[in-house]
C-alpha cells in the first residue's frame, strides 16, 4: 500500500503552501499527475453528486477546458472532474462511517476485498482519451514529472491489482459446526446431570423429598422377624409393612449402630415410624407379642397370601411360589389349586418357618377335620368345592343345611346352580357376591354357574366346620330357590316354585327400597 501515499506532500519542504499547491493557484508550478488516491477522492465527489441527482453530462465533464489544456505536457488534456479533485491527502474528504470509508480501506479491516464493480476496473486502467492513449497522470506515464524521477524517464505504469479472492468460508462453516456440537453436547450432558445436580441442591436447600417418615408413626401392625434374619431381611420386613420408608436409610442406622442384636419374634409396631423410632420399638421387649395368622372362615387364598406376607414377614414371591406348587401337599389328584384345603383357623407365628411349612400346617388342619365330618378320601374335593359356595351365599348357621339342599337338588336335576358367589370369583374378585347380568351372561368364565350347569371347576373360598357339615349333613326340602330378604338380619325365604321364589323377590326389593343405604 505504499504506493497509495502521497510522498510528494510527505517529503516536500517549507511551510503548508510549500508542500502542497491549492488548485486556485495554478501557477505556482507546473501541474504534476494526479496520484491514485486523488483519482478516487475525485471518483468518490463525482459518486456523491449522481446519488444527489445532479450526475454531470459525461461528455461535458471529460471536455477540454480551453485554460487548462495540456498543462502538464503529457499530450492529454485534463478534464473538468480531474480539475475539481483534490491534489494532496490534506484535501481528501475526510470519511465519517464505515459505509463511507474506501472499499479497499474497508478491506485492509476486515480482512475481505469485494469484487469491483465495471467502473471501479475501468477507472483503475485509466480512462480512454480520443486518441487511444492511456492518460498518463496515474502512475507517471509518458510524460515528465510524477514520481517516476525528472525529465521524462518514469517507470512503467504498473498493472492495476487484482482483486483478491473472498476467504473461504470453509473454516467458518467449520467453526459453526463445531460449536454447534459442543453446544449440543452441553445440552445432553445437562440432560443426564440435571437430575443429579437437583438432588444434590435440594440436599443443601433441604427442599428434597425425605427419605425418612418423622414421628413414632400412627396405627397398628405385627412384623415377624424370622430365625436366620439379618439386617438387610429386617430392613426390607419393615419397609413391606408400612413401617419405615426406605429399607437403605433403616439399614444405614444398623450399620452404625453395631450393638444392635435381633431376636426372632413377632413385633406390635406402628406404620409410618421413622428409622429410629422403629429399631428403638424392636428392642424393646414390651412390644414383642405372640403373633399369628387369623384366616376367618370363607377366606380366599390371595387373602391368606397377603397375610402371611405382613404378619410372618416372609416374601410375596416366596409365598407365591410355594401356593402354586399344589403337589408338595399330598392333595387327591383331582386338586387343582390350594384354595379350599386352608382350613380356616388361627396359626401362631413361627419365625422359623417357610411359607411352605404355614400352607403344609392348614392342608393338614383341613385334613383333619375333613376326617371327623367322615368325609371319605376320595369325596374330600367334591364336599370342599360345594362348601366353599354354601360358605359364601349362606348367612345364618341355621340356614347352611337348606342352602347345601338347595344346590344338591339343583345338581340333581341337572339345573345351574346360578350362584352369584361362583360368577364374582370367576371375574377375580372374591370379596363380594352380587353380580351384573353382562357377567352373568360371560360364558368365558369357568366359574359361572348361570352358564355352566353343576359345580365350579374347584372351590371359591375356604371353608369352615359349619359348611362342611352342612354338605356332609344337609338339611330335607325341596327347594330349589332361596333369597336373604333382609340383609340387617340375614333372614333368609326358601321356595319350591319359581312363582313362590318371586314373591319372596319382591319382599327383598321392598326391603331395599326401605333401606337405600344399601343400595
Amino acid at each position: 500500500m505504499a504506493d497509495d501515499l502521497d510522498w510528494d506532500a510527505i517529503i516536500a519542504p517549507g511551510d503548508d503552501a510549500g508542500r502542497r499547491r491549492r488548485p486556485s493557484d495554478p501557477a505556482s508550478e507546473p501541474e504534476r499527475p494526479m496520484s491514485r488516491r486523488e483519482a478516487r477522492a475525485a471518483e468518490a465527489a463525482a459518486a456523491e453528486a449522481a446519488a444527489a441527482g445532479a450526475v454531470p453530462d459525461r461528455s461535458a465533464s471529460e471536455r477540454t477546458r480551453p485554460d487548462t489544456a495540456d498543462t502538464t505536457g503529457d499530450g492529454v488534456a485534463r478534464s473538468v472532474a480531474d480539475d475539481a479533485a483534490p491534489v494532496s491527502p490534506a484535501d481528501a474528504p475526510v470519511a465519517r462511517s464505515h459505509d463511507e470509508l474506501h472499499p479497499e480501506v474497508q478491506a485492509l479491516l476486515t480482512g475481505e476485498v469485494p469484487a469491483p464493480d465495471a467502473r471501479a476496473v475501468r477507472d483503475a486502467r485509466g480512462r480512454t482519451a480520443g486518441d487511444g492513449e492511456a492518460r498518463g497522470h496515474e502512475v507517471g506515464g509518458a510524460g515528465g514529472g510524477g514520481r517516476g524521477g525528472p525529465g521524462g524517464g518514469g517507470r512503467p505504469s504498473r498493472p492495476p491489482r487484482e482483486p483478491r479472492p473472498q476467504r473461504r468460508r470453509g473454516p467458518l462453516i467449520a467453526g459453526i459446526v463445531i460449536v454447534a456440537i459442543v453446544l449440543g453436547a452441553g445440552v445432553g450432558a445437562y440432560a443426564f446431570a440435571a437430575p443429579k445436580v437437583q438432588q444434590l441442591v435440594g440436599a443443601f436447600s433441604g427442599s428434597r423429598e425425605p427419605e425418612d417418615y418423622t414421628g413414632s408413626g400412627t396405627g397398628k401392625v405385627t412384623v415377624t422377624i424370622k430365625q436366620g434374619d439379618i439386617g438387610e431381611d429386617v430392613a426390607r420386613t419393615l419397609q413391606r409393612s408400612g413401617v419405615v420408608k426406605s429399607s437403605n436409610v433403616f439399614y444405614e442406622l444398623l450399620l452404625s449402630s453395631p450393638s444392635v442384636d435381633f431376636q426372632p419374634g413377632s413385633y406390635a409396631l406402628k406404620k409410618e415410624m421413622s428409622s429410629k423410632a422403629a429399631l428403638a420399638a424392636l428392642q424393646d421387649e414390651d412390644n414383642r407379642v405372640q403373633a399369628s395368622i387369623v384366616i376367618p372362615e370363607g377366606t380366599a387364598l390371595e387373602d391368606i397370601e397377603a397375610g402371611m406376607v405382613s404378619k410372618a414377614g416372609l416374601s410375596e414371591a416366596e409365598v407365591s411360589a410355594a401356593a402354586e406348587d399344589v403337589s408338595a401337599y399330598g392333595l387327591p389328584d383331582d386338586a387343582k389349586t390350594l384354595e379350599g384345603w386352608l382350613f380356616p383357623a388361627t396359626y401362631p407365628i413361627n419365625p422359623g418357618w417357610t411359607a411352605k411349612q404355614y400352607f403344609q400346617s392348614m392342608v393338614d388342619t383341613m385334613k383333619e377335620h375333613l376326617a371327623a365330618a367322615g368325609v371319605a378320601e376320595a369325596d374330600q374335593e367334591r364336599v370342599i368345592v360345594l362348601a366353599s359356595l354354601v360358605q359364601k351365599e349362606a348367612g345364618l348357621a341355621a340356614d347352611y343345611p337348606k342352602v347345601a339342599r338347595v344346590f344338591q337338588n339343583r345338581l340333581d336335576i341337572d339345573m345351574p346352580l346360578q350362584s352369584d358367589a361362583t360368577v364374582a370369583y370367576g371375574t377375580g374378585n372374591t370379596h363380594r357376591v352380587t353380580t351384573t347380568d353382562a357377567e352373568r351372561g360371560d360364558a368365558s368364565n369357568e366359574y359361572n354357574t348361570y352358564v355352566h350347569k353343576g359345580l365350579p371347576p374347584a372351590p371359591i373360598s375356604n371353608p369352615g366346620d359349619v359348611a362342611i357339615k352342612a354338605v356332609t349333613d344337609m338339611a330335607q326340602g325341596k327347594w330349589l330357590y332361596f333369597v336373604t330378604i333382609d340383609l340387617e338380619t340375614g333372614e333368609t325365604a326358601f321356595s319350591d316354585t319359581y312363582a313362590q321364589h318371586q314373591v319372596e323377590v319382591a319382599k327383598f326389593q321392598a326391603w331395599l327400597r326401605a333401606h337405600p343405604d344399601y343400595q
